[in-house]
């Protein structure tokens, strides 16, 4: 027959090594307290937080990505750069960029506010050539009323290829031109300019002189100050100065430089106020090829903030005279040496030479 051990002394306040199962097992801790030494919830939380951070960096990758679908799938898109007789790919990467006068999204009240006019469809206001590689980054500015052999429609305005045959006409006719294989594409319409301007809250330009056009809805006055997106509008739009067109476009990149370098500021990228209006407005209102992604579109960003900020060459393509023609009107015609000079060296992805650069 078992007998009952009497518990020692020093078992007086623990549980019985014994192990009694009729034992209270939380007996004595409220007189011992917890031990001092017993880190063992401490080992336990800290092999939580991994898992916690693990689950934590899953979702931010899953919203991420998705984001990024989100935004990429809003990018409107067109069969531009897909079509036979294009030039053989040439060194670096080449963007044209194009500003459309078209009034998509703008109801009459936004067309009077913003001085737009009446007229459907698309015609270019802007055109740019991004380049980026090897050689450096340049921005150079094709005129729109140069005189140019277009494919299948003689020589004309550079315009009137857009006019004739959309995008593809474009593109062709300025590789034709240029000699220089288009990599990617970019067109915006005036709501769409203007939406972005205001998503980034404005852009500060400084003028140098009063500049009024009625016709462009401009009015302002020297001093630096900030363009919000009506006045910008205006600002890279009107032709109401000495050269016309050729000022234009110098305004047109010194403008879009600014541009981009503020949307890709921190204080933009940072801000969600700024950020998300940005990254909507930019990829609602974009056109690009169908082969073109968001990726693209952040690295043309990245490289128009550069040759803002003087880490590149801005310049126009060498003006050589102009004429004017029955059915065309009044146009300009290339510098032939300079502007082959230019074209050779975006061809090669070497540096522009100094002696071609202008305004």
């Amino acid at each position: 027959m078992a007998r009952n051990r009497p518990a020692p002394a020093e078992y007086a306040y623990e549980r019985d090594p014994y192990g009694d199962p009729y034992a209270d097992p939380y007996a004595g801790d409220q007189y011992r307290g917890r031990d001092p030494y017993d880190d063992g919830h401490r080992r336990r939380r800290r092999r939580r937080w991994p898992r916690v951070l693990a689950i934590l960096l899953v979702i931010l990758l899953v919203v991420a990505a998705g984001g990024y679908f989100y935004l990429d799938s809003r990018l409107k898109r067109e069969a531009v750069l897909d079509q036979p007789g294009r030039l053989a790919d040439t060194p670096g990467t080449n963007w044209l960029i194009v500003g459309s006068d078209s009034r998509e999204g703008l109801d009459s009240a936004d067309r009077k506010r913003l001085a737009t006019g009446k007229a459907a469809g698309r015609r270019t206001d802007s055109m740019m050539l991004l380049h980026y590689g090897s050689g450096g980054t340049s921005l150079t500015s094709l005129p729109r009323d140069s005189y140019v052999p277009i494919p299948g429609r003689g020589s004309n305005k550079l315009n009137a290829a857009f006019a004739f045959g959309g995008p593809k006409l474009l593109v062709k006719t300025v590789e034709q031109a240029t000699g220089v294989r288009i990599d990617h594409y970019a067109e915006i319409g005036l709501g769409g300019f203007v939406g972005i301007v205001d998503a980034v809250g404005g852009v500060d330009m400084c003028i140098k002189e009063p500049m009024r056009d009625p016709k462009a809805g401009l009015n302002l006055r020297p001093g630096c100050q900030t363009l919000d997106g009506a006045s910008a509008l205006g600002y890279v739009r009107t032709r109401a100065s000495a050269r016309a067109d050729l000022d234009r476009v110098e305004r047109q990149r010194q403008f879009f430089g600014a541009l981009m370098k503020k949307a890709a500021s921190p204080g933009v990228l940072l801000n969600p106020f700024r950020g998300v209006p940005l990254a909507l407005n930019g990829t609602g209102n974009f056109l690009v090829d169908e082969d073109d992604h968001l990726h693209d579109l952040a690295r043309m960003m990245w490289a128009m903030k550069g040759v803002s900020g003087g880490g590149g060459v801005t310049t126009s393509v060498p003006i050589g005279g102009s004429g004017s023609s029955p059915g065309v009107g009044a146009y300009i015609t290339w510098d032939k040496r300079k502007a082959a000079a230019l074209f050779e060296a975006l061809k090669n992805d070497e540096k522009i030479p100094g002696s071609v650069v202008s305004k």
